[in-house]
């Protein structure tokens, strides 16, 4: 797993925007309205789809020279470059919404001691899972 991808990227320019492909990873697409829009979006476009890459334990793809893209008319190549220990840090440790049910005389006295229900289930969890912080 690298920290660093870069990957040339084809802009397609449209009248109602500007079109984002990777054409070395299949399946990773963006869009913009504007050229400033197109640096943010492409970085996250292609660090997204890397985390997901990885996560899956997929076969790393091998970027392309960008000398070498065929292109078309209103299309310009931009190499991207994505630095992945953000990304994974963000979605390694984004949280999820859980649904539970608890007595309500348990949730009516926790309530009232202002007991942060999250930060001890996730103690509780920890713990029983045997996970040290």
């Amino acid at each position: 797993m690298k920290d660093t991808y870069i990957y040339p990227a084809i802009l397609t320019y449209c009248d109602n925007g500007i079109a984002i492909e990777f054409p070395d990873v299949p399946g990773c697409f963006s869009c913009a309205d504007t050229t400033e829009e197109v640096a943010k979006n492409t970085k996250e476009a292609l660090g997204l789809h890397m985390w997901s890459i990885e996560k899956d334990s997929e076969k790393i793809p091998t970027p392309s020279d960008i000398r070498q893209l065929k292109l078309e008319d209103a299309q310009i190549p931009l190499l991207v470059e994505v630095f992945m220990p953000p990304f994974r840090e963000k979605l390694n440790n984004r949280f999820t919404k859980k649904t539970l049910s608890i007595p309500f005389w348990l949730n009516a006295t926790a309530e009232a001691k202002g007991v942060n229900f999250s930060k001890t289930l996730q103690r509780a969890l920890k713990e029983e899972l045997q996970i040290a912080d």
